[in-house]
């Protein structure tokens, strides 16, 4: 038993990080209002660059989670069976969570980081964007783990990075930069986790 594994009994935190799992099919039990406000709640908690929080979360329920599922199949037939394939199951994955979150990078950050830093602005857009990333990044892993601590399912689905100028067009949000798509529900079944690299693989000390 590894340190992380002794601590899991008595710290909540450890225990919904380790028991966070990527879910595909869900089942038709509604999500309340008031979860889907506390998740949200915990997202907009993340660390940003700056405090500049350029993050927007869009709720999809009901038609317009469905249109983006349909919207999301029909374009997979634009691209090589590898992609098309994972586009698709990202569709089906939309369509059977009750509810979908997207993500949003606005571009604040980016808009305002010459001003910031007075850096050439190529390099700040560059610099800035990355900073968004990173935040919306961490937004999106609390939204996840908030998620799994009061018994919801997500899955991040990456895959919809191919089709980003489309679906930010489809959110009406032409001037962002697309980060995620979680949808959010309930398992239909509950799977074991992937095992992970031991720690020897991944580290290195100086």
């Amino acid at each position: 038993m590894n340190e992380f594994e002794k601590f899991l009994a008595k710290n909540e935190t450890l225990l919904s990080i380790k028991n966070r799992r990527s879910t595909r099919e869900f089942s038709d039990q509604q999500v309340s209002d008031e979860d889907i406000q506390t998740i949200l709640c915990a997202a907009n908690q993340a660390p940003s660059a700056h405090n500049q929080q350029s993050w927007r979360f869009v709720i999809l329920k009901g038609l317009r989670k469905n249109e983006l599922a349909e919207f999301v199949s029909l374009k997979s037939k634009d691209f090589p069976r590898p992609s098309s394939i994972l586009l698709r199951m990202a569709a089906r994955s939309i369509a059977s969570a009750p509810i979908a979150v997207a993500v949003v990078n606005t571009g604040e950050l980016m808009d305002r980081g010459t001003e910031l830093f007075k850096v050439d602005k190529n390099q700040a857009h560059n610099f800035f964007r990355i900073m968004e990333i990173q935040s919306s990044a961490a937004a999106v892993q609390n939204l996840m783990l908030a998620a799994g601590s009061i018994g919801l399912a997500t899955v991040w689905l990456g895959i919809l990075v191919l089709v980003t100028k489309e679906v930010l067009q489809f959110l009406d949000e032409p001037e962002g930069e697309f980060m995620a798509i979680i949808p959010v529900g309930y398992a239909l079944k509950t799977g074991k986790g992937p095992s992970k690299k031991p720690l020897a693989q991944v580290v290195k000390y100086l």
